[in-house]
């Protein structure tokens, strides 16, 4: 690791333990004006640490297999700048079969950025892994009927796919401005 890699980190270690800092300040202010609040504020806090620290450790080693295992060629080639509608069809199809929090997603993302995955593509599979899940879509189908599970599913891929491109859009449009100046 070079050294401006490491002082990059160390920023970004700062600025996390700062926003935690400002997290928990917030968090104990709030709780002292609050007090009949705080035992629900601790059990949810505590329900919410027992959950990451279970799931956490296997999606980052899973993550860290990904990264090794599945090579950037792979990723350029699926999910990069050429890869058009086969790219988003794999980020919908990939985003929609996980059916944990979304949080397990970000980890996943950010070794697909990494590799070379298009923007678009990330807001997709991140938003089809938010919205589209499977089992939801059988119960939506169980308990709505079929009309509006087709609606709400086929209005929900255009809208996540116009999203990535609109989003992916916005960043190049401020990078060129930024670049520019």
């Amino acid at each position: 690791m070079n050294k401006e890699s490491q002082q990059k980190q160390k920023k970004t270690f700062k600025r996390d333990v700062a926003i935690l800092m400002i997290v928990l300040l917030v968090t104990v202010i709030l709780s002292s004006f609050f007090p009949d609040k705080r035992p629900e504020l601790i059990n949810v806090s505590w329900g919410f640490l027992i959950e990451m620290a279970a799931i956490l450790p296997a999606v980052m080693i899973l993550m860290g297999l990904f990264a090794v295992f599945v090579p950037k060629d792979t990723i350029v080639n699926h999910l990069g700048e050429t890869s058009g509608i086969k790219g988003i069809a794999l980020a919908l199809f990939f985003g929609a079969l996980p059916t944990g929090p979304l949080y397990l997603a970000f980890p996943l993302a950010a070794v697909l950025i990494k590799k070379g995955a298009r923007i678009s593509n990330i807001i997709v599979f991140l938003s089809a892994w938010a919205c589209i899940k499977i089992p939801q879509e059988m119960m939506e189908l169980q308990f709505l009927g079929v009309k509006f599970m087709a609606a709400r599913l086929v209005l929900t891929i255009v809208f996540v796919i116009v999203m990535g491109l609109i989003i992916e859009g916005l960043l190049e449009w401020e990078e060129k401005k930024f670049n520019k100046n």
